[in-house]
């Protein structure tokens, strides 16, 4: 079981959009989720916000992390955030790409044969 928690990183504005001032025209976030056993990895993304009816504008200064966290959901599912955190919590728990490195006869990074150059003449 993972439980997930969103968290504004930041917001995108235009100074005035059909004649409102200071309207949110994105939102970035961090999606985290942690599994049972407190393994987290998370889902950074970034959506934009179509803009508001007049009637239901919220000012900035008014505005609350809750509402900003309901736009956000609304525009960008979270089935494929919640796909990509599970897969890499579980590659966690269960490595599948883990560096060889007890064998000898690997050639190291730092280890290459250096290639001879023959002078100009």
């Amino acid at each position: 079981m993972i439980t997930y928690d969103w968290k504004i990183t930041a917001l995108k504005k235009a100074p005035t959009l059909d004649g409102l001032s200071d309207v949110i025209t994105g939102i970035n976030f961090k999606y985290t989720g942690t599994n049972e056993d407190g393994i987290t990895d998370y889902f950074s993304g970034a959506c934009p916000i179509g803009a508001p009816a007049s009637d239901t504008f919220t000012a900035i200064a008014d505005l609350t992390e809750a509402e900003v966290i309901e736009w956000a959901k609304a525009n960008h599912p979270v089935d494929h955030m919640q796909e990509v955190i599970t897969k890499k919590i579980n590659e966690k728990i269960t490595p599948k790409s883990e560096d060889v490195t007890e064998i000898s006869w690997l050639a190291k990074e730092e280890e290459s044969p250096e290639i001879d150059v023959p002078p100009e003449a």
